[in-house]
């Protein structure tokens, strides 16, 4: 029904302040329907973008869309949790979140569920497929520390790509690494701490190449969701003319290169300390 879903986007443009009239971000919510594989980036503390994003993929539930849910917030090893809780508790969103986030669910952790947890209660109220998208920070730091092979076996690593990397692509990740943390980090490491992203972005294709029959949601950071360097970039061509990325930019923040994203949305910036001079502090204190 594209016609209606032009007609929502038009409407949601005229009262949302927040989308960026200069980029094709105001007509990306049309593309929320069939077999589309749909890439949703955040900042992931960004109150403003969750509602935003939140709100569209209501809509599109609402008028038929029936997709799959991957969420990064949700370890791969979860995915057993995941389906156990539905079972067990169909429409309990706080239950499968105590049960299957493992660690990461419970205060302090790296997640704020008060922004997650709507996502799992609709793919729980329209019985969507929810999915375990993430390498484990576990896993991810035997990455780091001791290379692909400390965590898949040569039939994986081969099956997910990481055999075969186009060197650069390698050197992309060591650049954004490098700007990601604000160009404090020591040379030597940034092998490595792209090595690791480069996993994540691998597990998260294999997912969507797994899933994508009916259409699928990625939630995820702005980093995963980039076309050029992101999990796209380890899709097949015949998944990847059905992508679409959608970076949620935080105005003033640095301007993303052309062709990371199909569409930007723009908010302004969550009240948070620098991260710089945070990070800064970290890396003196050693």
């Amino acid at each position: 029904m594209p016609g209606v879903f032009a007609l929502m986007a038009l409407a949601w443009l005229a009262w949302c302040p927040l989308c960026r009239a200069d980029s094709p971000s105001f007509t990306w919510e049309t593309r929320l329907q069939g077999n589309a594989l749909i890439l949703l980036g955040e900042v992931h503390d960004n109150a403003d973008q969750h509602r935003l994003r939140l709100e569209v993929l209501r809509r599109a539930l609402a008028s038929g869309w029936r997709p799959a849910i991957a969420m990064e917030q949700f370890d791969r090893e979860h995915q057993k949790d995941i389906d156990a809780a539905r079972g067990e508790r169909p429409l309990d969103a706080d239950y499968l979140i105590g049960k299957a986030a493992g660690s990461q669910g419970g205060p302090g952790s790296g997640w704020n569920w008060t922004y997650y947890r709507p996502y799992v209660e609709l793919a729980l109220r329209y019985d969507l497929p929810l999915l375990a998208a993430d390498l484990s920070t576990s896993d991810a730091r035997q990455v780091f520390a001791q290379g692909y092979a400390s965590v898949f076996d040569t039939a994986t690593s081969t099956s997910l790509g990481l055999d075969s990397i186009p060197d650069a692509r390698v050197r992309a990740q060591q650049h954004e690494v490098e700007i990601g943390h604000c160009h404090s980090m020591p040379e030597d490491q940034l092998p490595a701490m792209a090595r690791a992203q480069l996993a994540r972005d691998a597990v998260m294709a294999a997912i969507l190449r797994d899933h994508a029959g009916s259409g699928i949601v990625l939630l995820a950071g702005n980093g995963h969701v980039r076309r050029d360097i992101g999990v796209a970039s380890w899709l097949p061509p015949d998944l990847l003319s059905r992508v679409f990325a959608v970076g949620f930019i935080e105005r003033a923040d640095i301007v993303p290169p052309r062709g990371a994203f199909d569409a930007t949305v723009t908010t302004p910036r969550a009240p948070r300390a620098d991260p710089c001079v945070e990070l800064r502090k970290k890396l003196h204190a050693r």
